[in-house]
């Protein structure tokens, strides 16, 4: 199987210094890895300000596949104080995401590799119906 690297332009310097892809395409499915809520080197210290950076990084690598969040069929959201923050990731994951729902598993962690992040959000998106 052939697999193809998404990279949109905002993001070529960070897929290049971590060697990395922010999306890989791999057949009819679109694999994001995660993303945090940190724009450049600032981590904000809202919740929400996080969960929406992570919801616009997520558009910005399907766009460059063709896609939108329609696309999304599996999520995995990784948090460090799940219960103090659901219901706000909550409200801000329905701003993006109508039904049908993608399937999510939401997971509750000890820490992410980006300091002061709180959510890591994961996706997998399908091409065609």
């Amino acid at each position: 199987m052939s697999k193809r690297a998404i990279i949109p332009p905002a993001f070529k310097d960070a897929a290049e210094s971590l060697n990395m892809s922010p999306g890989i395409l791999a057949g009819d499915f679109l694999f994001l890895n995660g993303v945090t809520g940190g724009t450049g080197d600032i981590m904000p210290d809202d919740p929400e300000l996080q969960f929406q950076a992570c919801f616009d990084k997520i558009r910005a690598v399907l766009a460059e596949a063709g896609l939108g969040f329609n696309a999304i069929v599996e999520m995995t959201t990784y948090h460090v104080g799940l219960q103090d923050h659901f219901e706000q990731f909550d409200a801000v994951r329905l701003k993006h995401l109508s039904a049908p729902y993608p399937a999510w598993t939401a997971v509750e962690v000890a820490g992410l590799r980006r300091q002061g992040a709180i959510v890591e959000l994961r996706v997998i998106a399908k091409m065609t119906d």
